[in-house]
């Protein structure tokens, strides 16, 4: 398939500059892929697809306050610096974007806060607007970590275009984030509310939990009409014993199996035993998926509503069904669904 498969025509008023409401009460399409058919329901209503023993598995990443702005020394220009990963914790080194890039060179020093108690230095050029930071703070590596926290700003998506809002620390976050290290939330389980995952859990539902710490590589555009030449920027994930456990014993039951986001599709999907089941794993992945694709792990996925060309788009699509999941979005447009970051959600069954 080629890029140009993926491309549609996304009103700018449908992308979502705020959340709905209340977590739960996005709207939720509901694809059926063996009927063919296409409801309209509630997130919440996505209970009424689920039984005993299924099983969701869920992405529990944490998104940092990615997002710092300091000033030059010497000019005072404001520099908007995006935390991007830690390189070195003991050295305080970090990987970063920087913004307007043409000011920020090798040796300039760059300060944070109205006391300026947090002082980097640029050390290296990575890419264009990459460069590797280190900064430079009197306290221990705790008190640094919780500088940072203090100064920095929930990373809202470049699309919106709207100033961060108290609420958007809590609502750019998933209720069940615990290991900190994501500079994008896993969208699709922004979704649940405390209520839901209730409701669920009473039902019998199963859990398992798996980590992939989202990064900005998931907003990149394809740029490549032939998809199987882009490269896909690495994500680190972390999958235990207890969640493989869970989702192997689904497996061999024949449980619905659902995969809450294309993050933790891709993470299943990167540790494929070769009897099919799920193994442990830590590292990396770069795993691009795009149709015609087949999935070993879960049959059944939510996810937002994807921009077009977008390398999540070309996931839902092989998981779904390419002329299926475009009809799908056709509705979508006219029905008026909000997409992207705080956008509804598909369920794809």
């Amino acid at each position: 398939m080629k890029l140009s498969h993926f491309n549609f025509d996304l009103p700018e008023h449908l992308l979502a500059e705020y959340p709905s409401e209340h977590r739960d009460e996005a709207r939720l399409m509901v694809l059926n892929r063996e009927k063919q058919t296409i409801e309209h329901k509630y997130f919440k209503d996505l209970i009424d697809y689920f039984d005993e023993k299924d099983v969701m598995i869920l992405n529990n990443t944490k998104v940092f306050p990615a997002r710092l702005f300091g000033n030059k020394e010497k000019t005072g220009a404001r520099i908007e610096v995006f935390l991007l990963r830690e390189l070195n914790a003991e050295q305080r080194l970090w990987d970063v974007l920087v913004d307007p890039a043409r000011k920020i060179r090798i040796g300039n020093k760059l300060y944070f806060g109205d006391d300026e108690s947090l002082v980097a230095e640029v050390i290296d050029n990575t890419t264009s607007r990459g460069r590797t930071l280190r900064f430079l703070f009197d306290g221990s590596y705790e008190e640094f970590r919780r500088k940072l926290t203090e100064l920095g700003q929930t990373p809202l998506p470049k699309y919106i275009r709207r100033d961060v809002e108290p609420e958007d620390e809590e609502r750019y976050q998933t209720i069940y984030a615990k290991n900190e290290g994501a500079v994008a939330a896993p969208t699709a389980g922004l979704h649940f509310s405390k209520h839901l995952l209730k409701r669920l859990e009473i039902k019998g539902i199963n859990f398992a939990e798996l980590t992939l710490h989202v990064g900005l590589g998931t907003f990149n555009p394809v740029e490549v009409e032939d998809l199987s030449k882009h490269k896909m920027d690495s994500e680190e994930i972390i999958i235990d014993s207890t969640a493989t456990q869970t989702i192997n014993t689904a497996l061999k039951e024949k449980r619905r199996i659902c995969a809450v986001g294309t993050t933790v599709m891709r993470s299943v999907e990167s540790s494929v035993s070769s009897s099919g089941t799920l193994n442990e794993y830590s590292g990396w992945t770069n795993k691009f998926i795009f149709p015609p694709y087949d999935f070993s792990i879960a049959n059944c996925m939510i996810t937002n509503f994807h921009t077009p060309k977008s390398t999540l788009l070309m996931m839902t699509s092989a998981f779904g069904g390419y002329d299926f999941v475009m009809k799908a979005y056709k509705e979508a447009v006219k029905e008026e669904y909000k997409f992207y970051s705080y956008g509804d959600a598909m369920l794809i069954l």
